[in-house]
């Protein structure tokens, strides 16, 4: 039974929404604004505000802790710790922001901006 379950499923198994998760998340880390749904967008914003507070904490732990939830990518975590980490150095949280886009054409499905602030 899903009594109390705070995920989101997004319609797929475990592994893919995994996978689809690491992905929107390295691709912000890359590009630090991406288009999405906004389903996806609030199952991936914890997992990078999660990173960005590893990435703060900055020790080697933290560093492995990050590799593993992003693949084994060493430029998006080297591009995390020492580019995007120093910026919220004393902001205590609150580092994603979705706006809201409109639905998208197709399937009026509602899109939104996921960025960094």
């Amino acid at each position: 039974m899903r009594h109390q379950r705070q995920r989101y499923q997004l319609s797929r198994t475990a592994s893919h929404r995994k996978a689809l998760v690491m992905n929107l998340v390295k691709e912000v880390l890359d590009h630090e604004r991406i288009q999405t749904t906004e389903a996806k967008a609030k199952a991936a914003k914890p997992e990078l505000e999660r990173l960005i507070t590893f990435a703060k904490r900055g020790d080697l732990h933290a560093r492995r802790q990050a590799l593993q939830a992003l693949g084994q990518d060493k430029f998006v975590v080297y591009k995390l710790f020492e580019e995007i980490a120093p910026r919220y150095g004393e902001r205590p949280g609150g580092y994603a922001r979705i706006l809201k886009l409109g639905p998208r054409r197709s399937d009026h499905s509602e899109m939104v901006l996921l960025e960094l602030v």
